[in-house]
């Protein structure tokens, strides 16, 4: 697996996301294979099927979590330059169209949420605003169309 760059945040996210898969998620397939065992025949029993499919999925998400944490290289947001986009930067645009102002911040995809303006540099945005300057110009075509925007500013 390739070095993954994250924030800080990003990496407390990987591992309060591991301890929730081994802290609740495990014991509740364990409870639920115990309970469905504990019913009888295992050939016809539709509840311990998918009780231990849930166990494959929940055991798949840990092993895929301690290996991301194992290659996880923390950004030190302080040597993020403040002249181009990069993972850990604010980029601040402003909507050639309508004039709306907004902002992203750049991160891994481990550490994408939408909802709090945080896209992953390998989305159609953040793919197109990586590597640029206050002042370019950026056309990104997603599925609605193209967006046009204005590189106002880039801050940690």
């Amino acid at each position: 697996m390739n070095i993954i760059n994250v924030t800080r945040d990003g990496e407390k996210k990987l591992h309060e996301e591991l301890k929730h898969f081994k802290e609740v998620r495990r014991p509740h397939v364990i409870h639920a294979l115990k309970e469905a065992r504990r019913k009888g025949d295992l050939s016809e029993n539709a509840e311990y099927d998918a009780a231990r499919e849930e166990q494959r999925l929940v055991e798949s998400r840990i092993n895929q979590l301690e290996q991301m944490i194992r290659n996880v290289r923390i950004i030190d947001e302080s040597r993020i330059a403040d002249d181009k986009a990069y993972v850990g930067a604010r980029v601040d645009l402003k909507d050639v169209d309508s004039g709306e102002e907004l902002f992203y911040i750049l991160v891994n995809e481990v550490e994408a949420d939408f909802k709090a303006r945080k896209i992953s540099t390998v989305s159609p945005i953040g793919k197109s605003l990586l590597g640029k300057s206050v002042g370019e110009s950026v056309e990104i075509t997603i599925p609605k169309g193209t967006l046009r925007y204005t590189i106002t500013k880039i801050s940690r």
